[in-house]
């Protein structure tokens, strides 16, 4: 064969072998490209998702809101920011603040209804972070018992002419994580000191828990979630072996005095919105309510000398505006959720059963009192069911069916937009953890697998599994 043409042979050969090489190339990576699934942006479902990333985020209602429950949002809103006055007052209906508190107004703690965090130098008030006191025993209905003389939380503010109660501060270890790639991790634990007590001494057994304020968005949304599909996750005695338990809290619902599942709180100790809000206002402002008519004065303090702004201070027709604006605040739509490195994330995020505890996607109920929120499905990433997160993070405070070591899932929607409405990032029931990454660091106990499966990953799949957090 004419070299020439044996040359021209082969080079046909060799080009048509790249072009088939590219070609299988370009359909393999076609292949392999993830998509969302359908309506993935819409975390609060088709009603209860904002399409709003500003700092105003989280302040939104839902569009299909009756005429009359726009109405009652905006004033249960300017409940919720306006600040609280000591009786008496001009505002009488905004008078009876303390005698003794933590915050003026609901937007002290929820500022812009998003999440507080601790302070950034001791004596620094209204960021969100409050101590709870607790004891060993429960009350009556199998909650946490109060501190004997301080009641359920240090309340660090008094009214003119009043000592607060007390002080404290917070001093922080510092140690490394270290993966096994070497990559190192700084984490902070905090600890927690009580200090010019000025109505006597602590006992000797409380148990001092800090809680952080959460982010408002999604409330209602969490009370239409049908009881049976919460309970359908909880695997108590972990019967199917994967190491992850989850059980409901049940509680007492001081209005009907019955035992209720929890939803609400750290611990999930408060059964609906209603309470969470009117046991916020009590324990937090000082207002009592018709749930809560009782001041919350330390043992041997006349509260007999202390002026209120009326019996009860909030009334329940305000009240419950301020629970119709707390359970409709929308859920921010996804960011990001079409990209592949966002979609790669939510695939290492569900193999690492991190999905098995922050559930995806549920459900709402079709008899919800808000109407808008009958029948949506959405995507809290939440279980709302009590886990076992190690001795590490744990409060040792128990409360009702919860013990010392347990915690409810936080629902993760709307946690990438916290530093545009906040200004930080810290996470966790007591803001240990400074970002996304530390949290998962912390996480131990039920979580532990899920935590050292993520360290086994190389930097980048970690990173986009942060990433993939952070689009929520």
């Amino acid at each position: 064969m004419n070299k020439h043409l044996t040359l021209k042979v082969y080079l046909l050969f060799f080009t048509n072998l790249f072009l088939l090489i590219s070609c299988s190339s370009d359909q393999d990576s076609e292949e392999y490209q993830l998509i969302p699934e359908e309506d993935e942006q819409y975390s609060g479902g088709k009603n209860g998702t904002s399409f709003n990333t500003s700092e105003e985020a989280f302040g939104f209602f839902s569009t299909h809101l009756s005429a009359e429950q726009q109405s009652d949002f905006g004033i249960g809103n300017s409940f919720f920011r306006q600040s609280w006055v000591a009786a008496p007052a001009s505002t009488t209906a905004r008078d009876g603040l303390g005698p003794f508190y933590n915050a003026v107004s609901c937007s002290s703690c929820h500022f812009k209804d998003g999440r507080g965090r601790p302070p950034m130098f001791n004596g620094e008030l209204g960021t969100g972070l409050l101590l709870r006191l607790n004891l060993p025993q429960t009350d009556a209905h199998g909650g946490y018992l109060p501190e004997t003389t301080y009641g359920n939380q240090l309340q660090d503010v008094a009214i003119l002419g009043q000592d607060k109660e007390g002080e404290y501060t917070i001093t922080y270890q510092y140690f490394n994580e270290t993966y096994p790639d070497g990559t190192q991790v700084e984490l902070r634990k905090p600890v927690y000191s009580i200090i010019n007590l000025n109505y006597g001494t602590l006992s000797g057994s409380v148990s001092i828990s800090p809680r952080i304020a959460n982010q408002m968005v999604g409330m209602g949304l969490l009370e239409a979630i049908p009881e049976t599909t919460l309970l359908g996750y909880q695997d108590i005695s972990d019967a199917n072996g994967d190491g992850i338990s989850g059980k409901a809290n049940y509680v007492y619902d001081v209005v009907t005095q019955t035992t209720q599942m929890g939803r609400f709180g750290w611990k999930a100790n408060q059964p609906n919105v209603k309470q969470q809000v009117a046991g916020a206002f009590s324990g937090d402002i000082g207002i009592t309510s018709s749930l809560f008519p009782n001041e919350n004065i330390p043992t041997g303090f006349n509260g007999s000398t202390i002026p209120n702004g009326g019996t009860p201070e909030i009334s329940d027709e305000t009240l419950q505006k301020v629970v119709l604006y707390s359970s409709s605040l929308s859920v921010p739509a996804r960011r990001n959720y079409q990209t592949q490195q966002i979609l790669q994330g939510k695939e290492i995020f569900n193999r690492l059963d991190c999905a098995k505890c922050h559930i995806p996607k549920m459900t709402t109920s079709s008899t919800y009192y808000i109407e808008a929120f009958r029948n949506q499905v959405i995507r809290p990433y939440t279980d709302l069911l009590l886990h076992d997160m190690g001795t590490e993070l744990a409060d040792n405070a128990p409360d009702y069916l919860a013990n010392g070591n347990e915690w409810r899932t936080p629902p993760l929607w709307g946690i990438g937009l916290i530093p545009t409405v906040n200004n930080h990032t810290y996470l966790l029931h007591d803001g240990r953890a400074r970002n996304v990454e530390e949290a998962i660091l912390w996480h131990g106990g039920e979580a532990a697998t899920a935590k050292s499966n993520f360290k086994n990953l190389n930097q980048a799949d970690r990173q986009k599994v942060i990433d993939f957090i952070n689009s929520l």
